[in-house]
């Protein structure tokens, strides 16, 4: 007879969470290459609109970097507030602790398409001046 396999919600949450945060961690570093590229094209096109335009994706990226770490912060809160939670209550959490959830996922996944389209729009950018 083969055993009945269980989880509990947390632990799924928990898979998820720890999902979003390595992705995360990624996007940090591809960021961070993106910025070290941006000082690479914008040191061989000294020109107005490169100079300008480099400053701009700049400040693109410094926001997305903080973002990401904003969001990083946050989800490592829910994470560790969803364990207090199951060791307290035996396994069991508050479903408002879900209604939560379901919002960093949306915020994941809104960051996570603007990182997307912030890197396309970069190496058009690089494309063009290099």
């Amino acid at each position: 007879m083969m055993a009945t396999q269980t989880t509990t919600i947390a632990t799924k949450l928990s898979t998820e969470h720890n999902d979003w945060l390595r992705s995360l961690d990624f996007y940090n570093d591809e960021l961070k290459i993106l910025k070290a590229r941006l000082t690479q094209v914008a040191g061989k096109n000294t020109g107005a609109e490169a100079s300008e335009d480099a400053e701009i994706f700049e400040n693109r990226l410094d926001i997305q970097l903080k973002n990401i770490y904003d969001l990083s912060h946050d989800i490592r809160r829910h994470l560790a507030n969803i364990a207090v939670q199951a060791k307290e209550k035996a396994g069991h959490i508050e479903t408002r602790m879900l209604d939560e959830h379901a919002e960093l996922r949306e915020h994941y996944i809104a960051l996570e398409k603007t990182v997307h389209d912030l890197r396309h729009e970069f190496y058009r950018y690089a494309s063009k001046w290099m």
